[in-house]
């Protein structure tokens, strides 16, 4: 298979000089099996060149089937949805998968299509559209691949994904804080605190974590939520997103082949950016683990060819 990544910053679209190397569109990654349909991992800007590239194959002929895994339905990883071109073309297959909410996940995602928000409604679209709402700990088959998902410490809940097809694996780990200082489910937190936790709540982190390192278990490459360096994160823990420490633990602990820093802060330079990963790379030099920073158009091939 092969993983490329169309967008890989998190929060908001950031076009630019700052920013045109490592690429400005919020999070959109696909996953392409030998000789099969596209497994597209979370649906922002990104999504739309995607898109545009797919209306190319088959989907230009109506032709085309692909699955969209969500990681959760904050903005930043839906908002391509409305622009994704083959839901425009009739006889196209779409099908999106995302974790089970209150309301029906069709309703979800037609609330963005919605005026005054968009013009052209859900329902109008000419492609076929199939829902397929998930519980924590799922696993299931999209053509020959298995896919089996965890959930992730983050505001009103995200899952993590992992794909294992042509004898490789993904995970995909975004959006997440760390397992230890706070845990985030559907209550807003204004004002978080560091100190003790209770138990319950320490318990519930530490089973959230070791699910996680479970699915990263000797994965051929995880792609994982480092939006901020260690300073911001001790002012912001109730985001929900991770420092490079985080996944590097989390990889070490898994025996990760290949780590990939992903969901950039949106106000992070590309120069930046580079920085960030050259630091790192010293931390793991001794360590059996590649480390890569996403940056759009980069493909990484695994598994069989």
């Amino acid at each position: 298979m092969k993983v490329r990544f169309w967008g890989v910053r998190g929060s908001i679209p950031v076009p630019g000089r700052a920013t045109n190397r490592y690429g400005g569109n919020t999070s959109c990654v696909e996953v392409r099996p030998r000789g099969a349909a596209p497994i597209i991992i979370d649906a922002g800007t990104g999504l739309r060149r995607l898109g545009k590239s797919l209306m190319e194959e088959a989907f230009g002929d109506g032709k085309g089937s692909a699955s969209i895994l969500i990681s959760h339905t904050h903005r930043d990883h839906v908002q391509g949805l409305p622009f994704f071109s083959p839901l425009y073309r009739a006889g196209n297959q779409i099908h999106i998968f995302a974790r089970q909410r209150d309301q029906h996940l069709e309703a979800v995602f037609s609330a963005q299509h919605h005026a005054p928000y968009f013009p052209v409604p859900l329902s109008e679209l000419h492609a076929d559209m199939h829902f397929h709402e998930l519980i924590e700990g799922a696993s299931f088959s999209i053509g020959k691949a298995k896919v089996t998902c965890a959930r992730l410490n983050h505001p009103w809940v995200a899952i993590a994904y992992r794909v294992d097809v042509d004898r490789a694996s993904v995970v995909y780990c975004s959006d997440t804080a760390p397992f230890s200082d706070i845990l985030l489910g559907r209550d807003f937190i204004e004002r978080p605190s560091f100190g003790t936790l209770p138990p319950p709540v320490r318990d519930e982190l530490a089973h959230m974590r070791a699910a996680v390192v479970a699915l990263c278990k000797g994965a051929d490459l995880v792609i994982y939520d480092t939006q901020f360096t260690p300073d911001e994160y001790k002012v912001r823990p109730h985001w929900g997103h991770s420092r490079p420490e985080d996944a590097i633990e989390i990889a070490r602990e898994a025996g990760v082949k290949q780590l990939c820093l992903f969901h950039h802060a949106p106000m992070r330079s590309d120069d930046e950016n580079d920085q960030i990963l050259a630091h790192y790379r010293e931390v793991v030099a001794h360590d059996k683990l590649t480390l890569v920073s996403a940056y759009e158009g980069l493909e990484i091939p695994l598994g069989d060819e």
